[in-house]
């Protein structure tokens, strides 16, 4: 009851202030289950395809862990936890396999956000704002919350060569081209992808360093810099640039090819299991 409360809050909230209020409508919620339920097939496939290794799913990661995992690189990191039972939860999970010294690996974290129902709004004729009079809702800073779960993961996997992080995006705050909706009564509404009122897609960015987004970017980036080298983990970001939703099999294709790049990355960690049991 505490949860629907808040979220009817922060709606209303959201409303008032002209934000998005797409983040906690029925779109994104199914989006949201929808990642979580093409994990499992995920994890299957990776069973079937691999009998040899180990893999599990689990639906968290407890903060103790990850200062545990900080702490191995340098006992001066992870130091600070206030509240015991804290953990990060993406939304459709964590798939881990075992490696050769009986470790757990991350092998895949997925997080889908649908934020801005723009197209949704304008085909059915509703208008939106604080009085109702405008085609658009400026956006909101929901998506923004992403970055936490992504940082807690990347510090989680600080001692590693890869970083399996997809965030799926959905909904009309990530467009990459200019669409135009035809309202119920004809009139035309544009929609530019380089409207700050509508794109959030630069305030994620950062966690790809402004790589390209729709790109594999597991395998961790080494860069030079003088005489230091500097290891980047990025997210891979993936939006379908016009709108429009994900299809699932798009959905599972993508988190199978990046599951088989953490494999490849691990490949000399889990060598020995595979060859000992062909």
């Amino acid at each position: 009851m505490a949860k629907k409360t808040q979220s009817k809050r922060l709606t209303n909230q959201h409303k008032k202030s002209q934000g998005v209020v797409g983040i906690f409508c029925n779109e994104a919620k199914l989006h949201d289950k929808t990642v979580c339920k093409i994990s499992y097939l995920v994890i299957e496939q990776l069973k079937k395809e691999l009998p040899q290794l180990s893999f599990r799913y689990r639906t968290c990661i407890k903060k103790e862990e990850i200062n545990k995992a900080l702490k191995k690189i340098d006992p001066e990191l992870g130091q600070t936890l206030f509240v015991p039972n804290s953990s990060i939860i993406p939304d459709g999970g964590i798939i881990e396999v075992k490696d050769d010294s009986g470790n757990w690996r991350v092998v895949l974290v997925t997080e889908a956000k649908h934020q801005g129902k723009d197209i949704e709004n304008i085909q059915i004729g509703n208008l939106v704002g604080k009085n109702n009079n405008q085609d658009l809702m400026a956006a909101g800073n929901a998506i923004e919350r992403s970055h936490k779960n992504i940082s807690e993961i990347a510090n989680f996997m600080l001692y590693e060569s890869h970083f399996p992080y997809i965030l799926f995006l959905e909904g009309s705050n990530f467009l990459t081209k200019t669409i135009s909706i035809k309202r119920p009564d004809g009139r035309v509404v544009t929609l530019n992808y380089n409207s700050g009122m509508l794109n959030r897609l630069d305030r994620l960015t950062c966690a790809n360093y402004g790589m390209p987004i729709n790109t594999n970017l597991c395998k961790n980036k080494f860069v030079k810099h003088k005489d230091k080298t500097i290891m980047l983990q990025a997210a891979s970001i993936f939006t379908q640039g016009n709108g429009g939703k994900w299809d699932v099999k798009e959905m599972f294709d993508i988190m199978i090819e990046i599951s088989k790049t953490s494999l490849q990355v691990l490949g000399s960690e889990i060598f020995k299991q595979i060859t000992k049991r062909k």
